[in-house]
């Protein structure tokens, strides 16, 4: 196993034809996708709120979050994004994954399909309460 990174389409959700490609790290341990804060800018995407995070080391750290538009291949979702820093890995993470449709095969550091699930139970009979 290693690191799997892709280059992946990023726009505004208000603007879908218009993307800049990103090469992500691949992350489905991270919920969210780190895209740096130029870029976003650039884009217009604009901050919704802040989220704290947890770092490895027990630090804390304040991030500004929006929504963003990706694109792989085919495949287009939206999810949010966190506002990068400096400092900051650009990452792909889990939500923005299933907004795709995609999942990580971590063996051979590609994206697969996911079987995707439209509810998980079965619709109650109202003519049997």
């Amino acid at each position: 196993m290693g690191l799997t990174v892709l280059e992946i389409g990023v726009g505004n959700p208000s603007s879908p034809d218009v993307t800049e490609k990103i090469e992500f790290l691949i992350d489905s341990g991270a919920i969210y996708s780190v895209v740096s804060t130029p870029v976003l800018e650039r884009l217009g995407i604009q901050s919704l709120s802040e989220q704290e995070f947890r770092l490895a080391d027990g630090s804390k750290i304040v991030r500004k979050k929006g929504i963003a538009l990706f694109r792989y291949g085919d495949r287009v979702g939206g999810a949010d994004v966190i506002f990068g820093e400096e400092e900051d890995s650009l990452l792909l993470g889990a939500l923005t994954l299933e907004s795709l449709g995609l999942g990580l095969d971590p063996l051979r550091r590609e994206l697969l399909p996911l079987p995707m699930l439209l509810g998980g139970f079965e619709r109650p009979n109202p003519t049997l309460a």
